[in-house]
């Protein structure tokens, strides 16, 4: 469970006995009961943010527990209440889950399930507080986990993983290559009340076809030749924890059919075996092809499309969030020089430019290959425009780019976004000092200050 610190229950029932039993029972797995044996002192023991949870009988002396029930929720609206009954029947439980209960236990009480019930809404309610406070941030940040970028194509991507990371739904990421997909994975991870396991990745286009169901899968000893001892497959080993399908377009067909029955069956048959092991693990899935195009050419089922396809999370190229370059920049640079305990060499405001007009086909994993270059090269502590490959470097004197779907923009319209560009990249190098920017531009600070107005740059954004 994430809160080990005691928690405190409220426990709602008329007979003493087995409020008195609750008490004990609770405060043996490291809780605190808070009695009440009627409605009206319930309402009055309720404080919002007071409990943790809530134990509630269904019938009371002086109410109905369903009425307690929306009157605690409508106060908070995230209150676990686990319902009682020795009336179990199927009506009493739909009623009480619609109602907002999270489940419903009939007595005699058997206290092993209703433990596991227990620290299931425990650790469902503190992953549901650990997303809000996320949510809460989620506008201001500018990285999420391993994931750097405040632009607000990478801001959405971090609202979609608080979302699915407090549930088990599948995921399949989408981006092309070097976006950072494993990162994305990474992520929902550890915002996951799973992030006491195991996170396994297994990219299915590095593993030769006739080793991938070995590898996932495992295998049993004799099963093929060389396989001298029963094998645990990756999708095993991350049991408790999350597995990533990374590349998942790659694999072939007949993998395919297999993979598909696992997932439907949540458990796996090692080669050369014949029991179901069940698997206990969150799976994830990546590609970067279209796979609707895969599936209408036949190369991708289209069954396992649909298992694999609950929630898409599309991660941006990085030439759809450029705003980010300068911080994406920063970052590899520090993290280069804080392994080496080196200064980080600053970047001049012109190869900022440059890295902002470049196309990058490789994405973020170019990025950070041309600035490791960068580095190695650089003599005098400042990256300049020269220190770039020829590619990214012939790209600063590009005002404007042609696209394939049309033609150049008006030349006024290409200075003005060459201009912006200049303007955010000299900001952030000299960390929005002002007179230092204007010094550096050879321009007047009245000068300079109504161009950022009319850009609507505002300095302070890059101030520390």
């Amino acid at each position: 469970m994430p809160d080990t610190a005691p928690q405190r229950i409220l426990v709602v029932d008329d007979e003493p006995v087995m409020g008195s039993s609750l008490a004990k029972v609770l405060a043996s797995w490291g809780h605190e009961a808070v009695l009440a044996a009627t409605a009206a002192e319930a309402r009055e023991a309720f404080r919002p943010g007071a409990f943790a949870a809530a134990l509630l009988d269904l019938r009371l002396p002086d109410g109905d527990g369903l009425a307690v029930l929306r009157a605690l929720r409508e106060e908070e609206p995230d209150l676990p209440v686990i319902m009682m009954s020795a009336y179990g029947t199927v009506e009493a439980a739909v009623e009480a889950v619609k109602a907002g209960a999270i489940d419903f236990v009939t007595k005699p009480l058997q206290m092993a399930h209703l433990r596991h019930v227990l620290e299931r809404a425990l650790e469902t309610a503190a992953v549901r507080r650990e997303v809000q406070e996320l949510r809460r941030f989620a506008d201001q940040r500018s990285s999420f986990g391993d994931l750097i970028g405040a632009s607000p194509a990478m801001r959405q991507v971090y609202r979609l993983i608080e979302k699915v990371a407090a549930v088990d739904a599948p995921v399949l990421i989408r981006g092309e290559s070097g976006t950072g997909k494993e990162l994305v994975a990474r992520a929902i991870h550890v915002a996951s009340g799973r992030r006491q396991g195991r996170f396994v990745a297994v990219n299915c286009a590095a593993v030769p076809e006739g080793l991938i169901e070995s590898e996932i899968f495992g295998h049993e000893k004799g099963a093929f030749t060389g396989a001298a001892a029963r094998k645990i497959g990756l999708m095993e080993q991350a049991g408790g924890g999350t597995f990533l399908l990374d590349e998942i377009s790659e694999a072939s067909l007949a993998f395919q059919a297999k993979l598909l029955r696992v997932l439907q069956e949540r458990a796996v048959v090692r080669v050369g075996g014949r029991e179901l092991v069940p698997v206990d693990a969150r799976i994830l899935a990546a590609t970067h092809r279209d796979l609707e195009e895969e599936v209408r050419a036949g190369r991708f089922r289209e069954d396992l499309y649909y298992r694999i396809h609950a929630v898409p999370i599309q991660i941006p190229p990085l030439r759809e969030r450029v705003e980010d370059i300068p911080l994406l920049a920063e970052h590899f640079l520090a993290e280069a020089a804080g392994r080496e305990k080196k200064k980080p060499p600053e970047l001049a405001p012109e190869t900022i430019a440059a890295l902002l007009r470049y196309a990058w086909p490789g994405n973020v994993r170019e990025l950070q290959h041309v600035l490791e270059r960068a580095r190695v090269l650089d003599m005098d502590g400042r990256i300049g425009p020269e220190d770039l490959p020829d590619p990214v470097r012939a790209s600063a004197g590009a005002a404007m780019r042609a696209t394939a779907s049309g033609p150049l923009p008006p030349l006024r319209n290409a200075r003005e976004t060459f201009e912006k560009e200049y303007l955010t990249a000299l900001l952030r190098a000299h960390k929005g000092n002002v007179t230092e920017a204007a010094r550096k531009a050879g321009l007047g600070r009245a000068s300079l200050h109504e161009k950022l107005r009319r850009h609507g740059i505002d300095p302070d954004r890059f101030r520390e």
